[in-house]
């Protein structure tokens, strides 16, 4: 077939969970013998030239959030239009697309675009938030217009993909027509760490990920130091950066933890993997994930995570307490630090049972197992004339 991806940010230039995921998606695509043209934003210099793809800018913002982290309307409404003139230009050039909703103005450019046409649309919801928290994250007027436009954009969804049974969930109670394909899951085996079992003096915890209001970042301090009072050599490196990362480094210098927490900001991929591999835990505070990549990749390199049970966190999915990892009741110091005490003195028998959930995992809930899965839903779709535009 000929398939085309469509989502405003490319890995490495953009990085995130969502970006690794569709270029990931892309690569599968391309590998099982499909044309693959990715439809994205101009994020580079120098166009970059990808073999194994064709690389489509349809809009040129390099900058899609704004200081607080938070994206803005502008470069949603420039892609979602470059998005619509492209696939309006090239209707007879492609057998389907994949669409991401992120943000739903992609899923009303495309199905504008190819109304009529015989190309399959599927799309894939990374997210689907309540409307207080569209409110909360844009204001009550933008905020209240992506939550309408999200509920137009599940209602022209013909065909749903998730990547966890809360989105799932979401999509049924917002009015989704068809059931969602709910994939088994996104781990890539290519791209995972080699597992350590052994833990490395002095114990640390490490996070990984931006610096934004969702994840919770400033909350780590205040756990690190409850989780000392138990651990005394305990150590802490917090990876990333963004918008919170003032009040984080403040709430480290409050508690005097100077010389025990570390802020690198963002580093390199190997960087990255040798603080998983090293780590006694991995803690994530974010109470909002799509599906949380972030937490195979941790378990992979046989290091246990912790992670916060929230309404919004569709993490916790791939959490099983006390095999790999703990799922703390509260971003509160006592419940969140308790449960990094808890992973660290499990010591090296949870990372052995982390290494075998991850084990057991990787045999099925693969990406590439979820990429075969749309490729056949898109080619059946493609045969029957069914879910089309």
């Amino acid at each position: 077939m000929r398939i085309a991806v469509a989502y405003d940010c490319l890995f490495p230039w953009s990085k995130g969970g969502g970006e690794r995921l569709y270029r990931t998606l892309a690569e599968e695509f391309a590998a099982a013998g499909h044309e693959v043209t990715y439809l994205t934003r101009q994020q580079w210099d120098d166009q970059p030239e990808l073999d194994w793809m064709d690389l489509t800018v349809v809009s040129h913002d390099r900058h899609l959030y704004d200081v607080n982290g938070t994206r803005t309307l502008g470069p949603a409404v420039r892609f979602g239009r470059g998005l619509f003139r492209h696939l309006r230009r090239n209707r007879e050039t492609y057998d389907a697309v994949l669409v991401s909703a992120t943000p739903a103005t992609n899923v009303l450019a495309v199905r504008a675009a190819l109304a009529g046409s015989a190309v399959v649309i599927a799309v894939d919801w990374l997210e689907v938030w309540r409307a207080d928290q569209w409110r909360e994250y844009a204001g009550p007027f933008v905020g209240g217009a992506a939550n309408v436009l999200q509920r137009l954009a599940i209602r022209l969804s013909p065909l749903a993909t998730v990547h966890s049974r809360l989105v799932a969930r979401r999509l049924r109670e917002r009015g989704l027509a068809a059931e969602p394909v709910i994939s088994p899951g996104l781990i890539d085996r290519d791209g995972c760490t080699e597992p350590s079992l052994t833990i490395p003096a002095p114990p640390r915890v490490v996070y990984i990920g931006r610096h934004i209001p969702d994840k919770h970042v400033e909350s780590l301090p205040a756990a690190i130091a409850y989780a000392r009072r138990e651990i005394p050599d305990l150590e802490a490196t917090i990876f990333g950066d963004g918008p919170t990362r003032d009040a984080v480094r403040a709430e480290v210098d409050r508690l005097g933890l100077g010389e025990v927490v570390r802020l690198p900001g963002f580093v390199s991929q190997d960087d990255i993997d040798e603080g998983l591999r090293t780590a006694a835990c991995l803690v994530n505070p974010s109470t909002r994930e799509g599906y949380g990549l972030v937490v195979v990749e941790s378990c992979a390199a046989g290091t246990p995570v912790v992670l916060v049970d929230a309404d919004d966190n569709a993490a916790v999915e791939l959490v099983d307490d006390g095999v790999n990892g703990h799922i703390a009741r509260s971003l509160a110091p006592d419940a969140l630090g308790t449960s990094i005490v808890d992973v660290v003195t499990a010591g090296e028998s949870m990372r052995r049972t982390t290494h075998a959930w991850f084990t057991e995992a990787s045999r099925t809930r693969t990406v590439q197992a979820t990429a075969r899965q749309i490729v056949t839903r898109l080619e059946q779709a493609v045969a029957q004339g069914h879910v089309r535009a």
